[in-house]
C-alpha cells in the first residue's frame, strides 16, 4: 500500500488538524513525520476543540494507531500536556500512540537558547515560537542530539549532563533572559519517566511493515511548505524539511511509498512571524480578516499576517510537493466581502514574473492582483458543491484552473461536519502536452487498459481550455475523499 501524505502548501495554520482528523477514519496509521510542538492542530469535535502540538491528528479515531516519527522532536513536558487534555477529556490513546526511538528530545536548555538567541537578534529576529525546536536540529545536525532511544540508556545521565554542559557553555555568549532553568529541568526529568512508559519504536521497521502489510498509511505534516528548510522563504523558517521530501527521511520510507499528496490551502493567506509575504495586507482589510478568521496562533497566540491568496506562491508549493489534489479551508471567512483579489503574478526588478524571486527578502515584490466577485452571505448548512453560491463555485473554479490541480474538498468552518465534497465528482489531468513522451509509455497504456475494465467507475475525456485540449480522467459518483482515495489506488 501507499503512504498519503496530507500538508500544508502556505505558511502553516492551513487547517491540517481538520482534515487528518476527517480521513483519519480511513486509514489504519497516522504518522507525523516532522516539526515539533510548534504545531499548532486544532479539531473542534462538537464544543470540544482541542489543540496537538506533538500527537497525531488521527488520536480522536478509534483502533487508529498514531506514530510519532523519527523526524519529529519532541519536548516531553509539552507532551505530557497533551496527555492530560487526552485523559480528561476520556480519550484512549496508550495502547495506539507509539513514538519512534530515532526522534530527538527537546532538552529545557535548548528552550532556554532560542529565548536567549531570539533576544540577542533585536529587529532581526526571525519570530521563533521559543519551543527550542531550532537548536534541537542543530544538535541533531552537529551529530550529539539526545534521542527517545537514550532514555533507556544506562548511560543517558552523563549523555544529558555533557549536552546540557554544551548549551550553557553557548548560553555566556548571549545577554541575560528570563528563563527557571532548575524548576523546568525538574519538570522535563518528570515527564520523561512517563515517557519511559510508552510504546517506543523502531519508528522505521514499524512504518514499513504497515506498508508491507498492505495497511492504509496517513502522514501528517506541520507547519507548511513556505516554510520548509530548503525551499521556504529562508532564513525566516522553521528547521525541518516541510515537504513531501520530508516523509521519507520523517518515517523511514522510500520515495516510491508515497501516493497521494494532499495539499491543504486556506481561501486567503497567513503568516506567523518575520519574513516575506508578497500578498499581505497592512490594512484594514487584513484587520479583518484576521478578525473573521480568528487568526491568532493556536501554539502562541500570536496574531497572524493576513493576506490575500497568491497563486505564484501556491505554483510552486504544488511543484515541489507534487500535489494530486487540493483541500480549500477557510472559505467561510470571505462570506463578507463585496469582492475577493488574487495575487496572479509579481513585479521586481523591473518586469512582470510568475516565479517567486531567490532574493525575496532583499527585493521589493509587488503582487498584482486579479478580481474575483464574494458572494456576500453565510455558507452555514450547505453540504454539496452544487449548493454554494455562483460566485463561490466560480472562485473555486478559477482556483483549479489556475493551479491545474482538482480541488476535492472545502471546508465551511472549524468543526469537523463542515465540509464540502465538491460535486460527487473527481477529475484527474493528464499532462497537458500531447507530444510528452509519456503518452507513448507502457505506463500510460496500463493505465487506458485499467479504464477500460473500469468504465463503470471512470471515463476518459476531451476538454478544450485556452491552452489547447486537455486529456482527463472522471469518476462519477465520488461522495468522500475515502472513495476518492480509494479510486485512484486502482491505478
Amino acid at each position: 500500500m501507499a503512504v498519503d501524505v496530507i500538508l500544508g502548501l502556505q505558511w502553516g495554520d492551513e487547517g491540517k488538524g481538520k482534515i487528518v482528523d476527517y480521513l483519519a477514519k480511513d486509514y489504519d496509521l497516522v504518522c507525523r513525520f516532522q516539526g515539533g510542538p510548534n504545531a499548532g492542530h486544532t479539531i473542534k469535535i462538537g464544543s470540544d476543540k482541542y489543540v496537538l502540538h506533538t500527537v497525531p491528528s488521527g488520536v480522536f479515531r478509534e483502533n487508529i494507531q498514531n506514530v510519532i516519527g523519527n523526524g519529529v522532536v519532541l519536548d516531553p513536558i509539552t507532551l505530557l500536556k497533551e496527555f492530560d487534555q487526552l485523559d480528561k477529556s476520556g480519550i484512549e490513546y496508550k495502547d495506539r500512540l507509539f513514538i519512534a526511538m530515532k526522534a530527538h528530545l527537546i532538552l529545557p536548555t535548548h528552550r532556554y537558547l532560542d529565548a536567549a538567541s531570539e533576544a540577542a537578534k533585536g529587529k532581526a529576529k526571525i519570530g521563533s515560537t521559543l519551543k527550542g525546536i531550532g537548536p534541537t536540529y542543530m544538535d541533531k545536525t552537529g551529530r550529539n542530539g539526545l534521542r527517545i532511544g537514550d532514555l533507556v540508556s544506562p548511560n543517558f545521565k552523563a549523555k544529558y549532563e555533557a549536552l546540557k554542559e554544551k548549551h550553557l557553555g553557548m548560553l555566556k555568549l548571549y545577554p541575560d533572559v528570563d528563563f527557571d532553568l532548575a524548576g523546568e529541568e525538574k519538570k522535563w526529568m518528570d515527564s520523561i519517566e512517563i515517557i519511559k512508559t510508552m510504546n517506543l519504536i523502531n519508528g522505521e521497521y514499524f512504518v514499513n511493515k504497515a506498508i508491507k502489510d498492505g495497511k492504509n498509511v496517513l502522514a501528517e505534516g506541520a507547519q507548511g511548505s513556505m516554510l520548509d528548510i530548503d525551499f521556504g522563504t529562508y532564513p525566516f523558517v522553521t528547521s525541518s524539511n516541510t515537504i513531501t521530501s520530508g516523509v521519507c527521511n520523517g518515517l523511514g520510507i522510500a520515495p516510491s511509498a508515497i501516493g497521494e499528496v494532499i495539499g491543504i490551502v486556506k481561501a486567503y493567506c497567513t503568516r506567523v512571524g518575520s519574513g516575506p509575504f508578497p500578498s499581505e495586507l497592512d490594512n484594514e482589510m487584513g484587520e479583518k480578516i484576521r478578525r473573521l478568521g480568528s487568526e491568532f496562533g493556536a501554539t502562541t497566540g500570536r496574531p497572524r499576517r493576513c493576506g490575500w491568496l497568491d497563486i505564484p506562491q501556491l505554483l510552486y508549493t504544488i511543484m515541489l510537493n507534487g500535489v494530486t489534489q487540493l483541500v480549500v479551508t477557510k472559505i467561510d471567512v470571505l462570506n463578507n466581502f463585496e469582492s475577493l483579489q488574487a495575487c496572479n503574478q509579481y513585479q521586481y526588478n523591473g518586469g512582470i514574473h510568475e516565479q517567486l524571486p531567490y532574493d525575496i527578502n532583499n527585493i521589493q515584490v509587488v503582487p498584482l492582483y486579479q478580481s474575483h466577485s464574494g458572494w456576500q452571505q453565510s455558507l452555514d448548512g450547505i453540504t454539496k458543491f452544487e449548493d454554494l453560491p455562483a460566485t463561490a463555485k466560480d472562485y473555486i473554479h478559477s482556483l483549479e484552473k489556475d493551479l491545474e490541480v482538482p480541488v476535492t474538498m472545502i471546508s465551511t468552518g472549524p468543526e469537523r461536519e463542515k465540509l464540502i465534497l465538491k460535486n460527487e465528482k473527481m477529475i484527474c489531468q493528464f499532462i497537458s502536452s500531447k507530444e510528452d513522451k509519456f503518452y507513448s509509455s507502457g505506463e500510460f497504456g496500463k493505465i487506458l487498459q485499467t479504464i477500460q475494465n473500469n468504465q463503470n467507475l471512470c471515463q476518459l475525456k476531451e476538454k478544450k481550455s485556452t491552452n489547447g485540449e486537455r486529456l482527463l480522467l472522471v469518476f462519477q459518483e465520488i461522495d468522500s475523499i475515502e472513495k476518492a482515495i480509494k479510486c485512484l489506488k486502482i491505478f
